[in-house]
């Protein structure tokens, strides 16, 4: 594997930049308002984050490929992100967030092959120059509801130091990653830091709207008490599947989404359930209609809406409806020790529009601090997945199409099966070093090609 190291340079400077600002910068802005006296909040909030990650996997059994199959042969990738993330307070209750970032490198098989991908910090169209972007851009409300009790809550990513009322609406406005809303699970939720695997750190059948690289814009209206949360959402989705551009005919082209959140303790011990439900609205073509182009050899029809279900035209006509729901527990049992898990589902009529090629997704997983072998920073995780998809997709990709994740030319149909482990080491408080390793079976849900073993490195520095 060729390093490119202006890349590296590019975005280790990128990312020191918003250490230095930090260090140096927020002392001045912040001033005699620093979180401490009584009733004082913050007016400002600066954090930065740089991640690498390394993946290789070696040679597997394959015995033909198509255009959207993992490369058979050994392979190696390294990709890298550098965020800014900026927070001011402007009036009483209500700060605007800033999150200027930098992406460049690859997925193996150009982020292709398995619909449960390997690295969750790399998009499809991953180039390997450096490309900086908006990533978020939002005003966010809180209006406290009675009579509210106030939490102190510390400065971090997008989270303005001082009190916050435990009751409260919380509406933000702008652009944004939906799950930074949606679907959280304290031991599967960042890839920067937690599962790699695209189909662990979210639900893997929510077909999330966004743009290729992983965000949206719209409101999001919070209903926040201290024991359960409701949350709503009213988002864009992309103009073409897994595309950079997103649809602004919002009266036909949008999604919905809305999640309640119940939180418990038994004997002080943390658990968290959330059920989320979302329709989306997009030019989403159906499966069954470009199988039946495949099949009676319409060659014009069959390849134009493969083209639209690739991402690689647009569509003339709108029409395309995808719904879903999901199920996400977790539970602190004690000790160190916590577990997860999340059933989602989807129907699996239309084409995948955003996220990735899964129709319904199980998963089950472990965590274990290290705080049991006197590492107290360091973190271990466990877990298992199941992806499958719809029958109308299966008949498509078996009649030789391909969708923009996956697609072999031909299917022997199996649910993709993937383990991932992982060993996080903090080496200093700004410094983590996690090796990883995933087990993924009927990659592409192909019966025919794997098992593919991912060995991987990530350095991950924040502040």
């Amino acid at each position: 594997m060729k390093l490119n190291f202006k890349i590296l340079t590019v975005a280790l400077l990128f990312g020191l930049s918003a250490f230095a600002q930090k260090d140096n910068v927020v002392s001045r802005l912040i001033g005699n308002d620093r979180l401490g006296k009584k009733d004082s909040v913050a007016n400002w909030t600066i954090h930065g984050q740089i991640t690498s990650i390394f993946q290789y996997h070696p040679s597997f059994q394959a015995p033909y490929s198509g255009t959207r199959s993992m490369n058979s042969s050994a392979e190696s990738a390294l990709s890298l992100t550098s965020t800014i993330f900026l927070g001011r307070k402007l009036w009483k209750g209500a700060v605007i967030y800033f999150n200027p970032e930098l992406s460049g490198g690859q997925g193996l098989s150009k982020t292709t092959g398995a619909a449960g991908f390997p690295n969750g910090e790399i998009y499809r169209v991953g180039n390997p120059t450096p490309t900086p972007f908006i990533a978020r851009g939002y005003i966010q409300q809180n209006i406290a509801l009675g009579h509210s009790d106030y939490d102190l809550q510390p400065s971090d990513q997008n989270q303005l130091a001082g009190k916050i009322p435990s009751s409260r609406v919380t509406i933000s406005v702008g652009r944004f990653c939906l799950s930074d809303f949606f679907d959280d699970n304290s031991y599967s939720h960042d890839a920067r830091s937690q599962f790699m695997n695209w189909s662990l750190m979210a639900a893997g059948a929510w077909d999330f709207p966004a743009d290729v690289r992983g965000y949206t814009g719209g409101i999001v209206i919070e209903f926040i008490k201290p024991l359960w949360a409701l949350r709503f959402s009213a988002v864009q989705v992309p103009l073409l599947a897994n595309s950079l551009k997103l649809d602004w005919h919002l009266n036909k082209a949008n999604s919905e989404t809305l999640e309640f959140e119940r939180r418990w303790k038994i004997k002080g011990l943390t658990g968290v359930v959330r059920g989320t439900g979302y329709i989306s609205y997009s030019k989403a073509p159906y499966y069954k209609d470009a199988t039946k182009a495949i099949l009676t050899g319409d060659t014009a029809t069959a390849n134009s809406l493969g083209s639209v279900i690739n991402g690689l035209a647009e569509s003339n006509s709108y029409g395309g409806i995808k719904y879903g729901f999901g199920i996400n527990a977790e539970q602190d049992l004690g000790t160190g020790f916590g577990v997860f898990t999340r059933g989602n589902w989807n129907d699996g009529h239309s084409a995948t529009w955003a996220f990735t090629e899964i129709d319904h997704n199980v998963q089950l997983g472990l965590n274990m601090k290290g705080s049991l072998w006197l590492r107290p920073t360091d973190n271990f995780g466990l877990a298992g997945v199941i992806n499958g998809i719809s029958k109308q997709h299966r008949d498509y990709l078996r009649a030789g199409g391909t969708g923009f994740i996956v697609g072999d030319g031909a299917l022997n149909y199996g649910n993709e099966f993937i383990i991932e482990t992982y060993y996080r080491a903090q080496l200093a408080s700004f410094l983590a070093v996690s090796l990883d390793y995933q087990f993924i079976a009927n990659p592409g849900y192909n019966k025919d090609r794997g098992p593919v073993h991912v060995l991987g490195l990530r350095v991950h520095l924040e502040i």
